[in-house]
């Protein structure tokens, strides 16, 4: 037998060797239980269809892109409609029926969607609203994560350190004594009926008026870095967003704890709920680990590492031992 002979012999024998074992990378088998992902003993979802949307921020993608691999790693076939748009076009697209499931958060729901006023405890808003929704709206409330993506005001670490500012009060004082900087929110935010300038919005629970040529409204991903640069002295943004500690910036204490929390929970049409309960079990392990480090880590990776949310969302799954490598 030649040596090139030889060789092939070789490399077919091992090529045998790894689809007998099932032990090569790209040979392995998918599906419930392949690589002992854990949320394979949970749920099989086999022959279940979703449609996983989410809105348009790095957080949302992130949390979209998990449920999509979640959902896979249990056999369920899954339709990518990451991005869907703003807070309402994507809660419209729940109740229509064009996506099934994304991830909502209780403040935005209880102030925006069932147009409360009350204040309540986040364990009462959650009961109240997973009630409601379901018998209202046929939307399905599963468990909540534990962190809390809340609204903040930013200021650079510098800047806030040399004009003494540590709470919103203190940004509230700065722009009625009429002294420079601009205030700068995203476009929700501006108009949203919890937010800046809504009837309960921020001006009133702080007694102060921004004038409009003081407020700069742009994309909320830009927000971060314009006011690390002093480009803005005030930053509307996400509490949970990994920028904060990456840029240096300093988060205002809510003194009079105006923004309620926005505690995240997967939402899901209550028609598809019904054609496999189980898929609770799948989101139910995850929830239960999504704390608020993990979430800005997470969320740094994407907004400030540059990291597509997919690569963000599956690796840290499978470093979790949640799905298979």
């Amino acid at each position: 037998m030649t040596r090139s002979h030889r060789r092939t012999v070789a490399l077919a024998a091992t090529a045998l060797s790894c689809l007998l074992l099932a032990g090569c990378g790209a040979l392995t088998a998918s599906g419930p239980g392949a690589a002992a992902g854990t949320l394979a003993g949970s749920a099989d979802l086999t022959g279940q269809t979703y449609v996983v949307g989410s809105k348009n921020f790095d957080e949302q993608q992130l949390l979209c892109q998990i449920s999509i691999a979640a959902l896979e790693s249990v056999g369920a076939s899954v339709t990518d409609r990451c991005n869907v748009g703003g807070s309402d076009v994507t809660r419209q697209a729940l109740i229509d029926g064009d996506i099934s499931v994304y991830w909502e958060y209780t403040g935005t729901a209880w102030a925006s969607y069932l147009r409360e006023t009350r204040t309540l405890p986040d364990d009462e808003v959650f009961r109240e609203l997973s009630d409601r929704d379901r018998a209202d709206n046929g939307v399905v409330w599963l468990d909540r994560a534990g962190f809390n993506n809340t609204y903040a005001f930013v200021v650079a670490g510098q800047t806030a350190q040399r004009l003494g500012l540590r709470t919103i009060s203190d940004m509230a004082a700065h722009v009625r004594e009429g002294r420079p900087g601009t205030v700068c929110v995203e476009t929700e935010y501006n108009s949203r009926a919890d937010g800046l300038r809504g009837l309960r919005g921020l001006q009133q629970a702080y007694d102060v008026q921004i004038p409009a040529e003081r407020t700069q409204v742009i994309e909320q991903g830009l927000v971060y870095q314009s006011t690390a640069d002093g480009d803005c002295l005030f930053g509307e943004v996400a509490a949970t967003d990994g920028r904060i500690p990456g840029l240096g910036l300093t988060v205002l204490d809510d003194d009079r704890g105006y923004h309620i929390t926005y505690s995240a929970a997967p939402t899901i049409r209550q028609d598809t709920f019904d054609r496999a309960p189980q898929v609770a079990d799948v989101f139910a392990p995850i929830s239960a680990v999504l704390d608020q480090p993990t979430v800005q880590r997470l969320n740094g990776r994407v907004s400030a590492g540059g990291e597509s949310p997919r690569d963000v969302a599956r690796s840290w799954l499978t470093e979790r031992g949640f799905i298979g490598g």
